[in-house]
Order: structure tokens, then sequence, then C-alpha cells
């Protein structure tokens, strides 16, 4: 007996064209935007490319949010990975009060939160204050703080979390390699989806990172987006194949033990 492939309705077909659409128009456009002349106003050309490619500022503020961007990674997942796993085993009671402060970003306006922690942290050593590997790197694990909490909280919460641990502990695990070699490698699609979240987030954040007078990623966009439309144009581009190429590797990397809950003991 063979079992038939559900047919895809037309309906359904029309409301894929036509997200498909809205999707790739507004690329087209930019990409044959960017292959107009900066010289002759004319298609077409890759000037723009070779002005952001061969542009300094370019691998400078793109090196400089690349590292932050890791930085902001590791941080979170440092503090959000024990503190959630401990919260699920331990704590259950806190989740919702842990809730409640992870969508405090989002009431509270960039510029508020920037214009307040300059002010706090204006004292602090200049290794802090000084370097966006200090203070600004601080500020985006706060904004990464709920894209990272909800998505670690739906990995914990799609394990038995207390089951794993009991197996791992009678194996004789400590709870460091309880935590490493048992719950990570079965949340490990949450965590890389909120690390890739933070990625955009500090790949993507302008208005701190202005205020607090730091030459990131986006400042630059912003002050080619200013002076050179066509380079503005094959920028957004190259920004928008970076961010995808993360995200495709998220795929690929989630996909390659297909979600198998893992069990790793003391060997």
């Amino acid at each position: 007996m063979t079992l038939r492939r559900p047919r895809m309705s037309v309906s359904a077909i029309v409301w894929l064209l036509l997200a498909a659409l809205y999707f790739l128009v507004p690329l087209v456009a930019t990409l044959l935007f960017s292959f107009r002349s900066i010289q002759t106003n004319a298609c077409c050309s890759l000037a723009a490319y070779h002005f952001v490619l061969h542009n300094g500022d370019f691998w400078h503020t793109l090196r400089v949010s690349g590292v932050l961007a890791l930085e902001v990674i590791v941080i979170s997942l440092v503090l959000f990975v024990p503190t959630i796993y401990w919260v699920h085993l331990k704590l259950p009671r806190l989740r919702p009060l842990i809730a409640f402060l992870a969508l405090i970003p989002f009431v509270v306006p960039p510029i508020v939160m920037v214009v307040g922690i300059l002010k706090v942290y204006r004292g602090s050593p200049s290794w802090f204050y000084d370097q966006p590997n200090g203070i600004l790197a601080a500020t985006y694990v706060i904004l990464a703080f709920p894209y990272m909490f909800f998505s670690l909280d739906a990995g914990f919460r799609s394990i038995d979390v207390h089951t794993l641990t009991e197996a791992s502990q009678s194996l004789g695990a400590s709870w460091p390699v309880t935590l490493v070699r048992v719950i990570l490698p079965n949340i490990r699609a949450a965590a890389l989806a909120g690390s890739f979240l933070a990625l955009a987030i500090v790949m993507g954040e302008f208005t701190i990172a202005n205020l607090a007078q730091f030459h990131t990623f986006p400042i630059f966009l912003q002050y080619v987006n200013e002076t050179e439309p066509y380079g503005a144009a094959a920028l957004t581009l190259i920004s928008f194949g970076i961010t995808w190429a993360a995200m495709l590797s998220l795929l690929f990397i989630g996909r390659r033990r297909g979600g198998q809950l893992q069990l790793a003991g003391a060997r």
C-alpha cells in the first residue's frame, strides 16, 4: 500500500508566492540599485562593492562587531544556561519572575538604558568604560537577555531535566559534567537559536553604539548610507548575506544530530 503525499492547495501556493514576492522584490531592487556606477549613475558596475570591500572601516567595524557578538554569546551562555538549568531543576517557582525580568529590555527604550548605564558606570575603570568589549558588551548582554532566555527556556522545557540529571548522577557524573555533557547537548538547538539572535542584535544595534560613541558595524552602515547610496545598497546586501550565512549554519548544525537525546555519563 502506497501512501499519497498530501497535495498543496491552490490558496496555499498563492500565499507562498505572495510571501516570496514580498521577500524577494526588495532584495532584487536593492541588488539592481547596487549595480549602478557611482560616477556615471548607469548600470551595470561593481564599483559599489569595490568601494565597500576595499574600505578599511568596513573590515575594522566588522571585526569589532564580530568580536562583540562572540563575547556577548559566550557571556550569555555562561550566565543563562546554568541559571535556567537550576531553575528548571530546583526552583521552578522562580521561572515566572525571571520571565518577567526578561521582558524589561523590551519595555525600557534603548536610549534610556544607555544613558542610565553610562551615568552609572562613569567612574568605572577605563578598560571597561572606554572599550566596546567592556561596557558595550555588558549592555548587549542585557538586550540579548529576552531572546536568550526564552530560547533556552523552550529548550529546557522540551527535555526531561530531572530524569537526565538523575541518570547522569547515578553514573557518577558531577554537576559540571552533567551540565556540559548531558544537558547542553540536548538543548543544543535552543542554545544556537539564542546565540544567533544575539548575533543579529549586535550586528544591527545602532542607538546604543552611537550614543556611547563606539565605531561599530551599524555605525559604518549608517555613515555609508548618508554618503554613498549605491555603496549602502551593496553593504546592505553583504550584511544580509552574513546574517543568512549564520542562520544556515544554525540549520546545518542543528540537524546534524536530529534532536536526539544524548546521555553521556562519567566514563
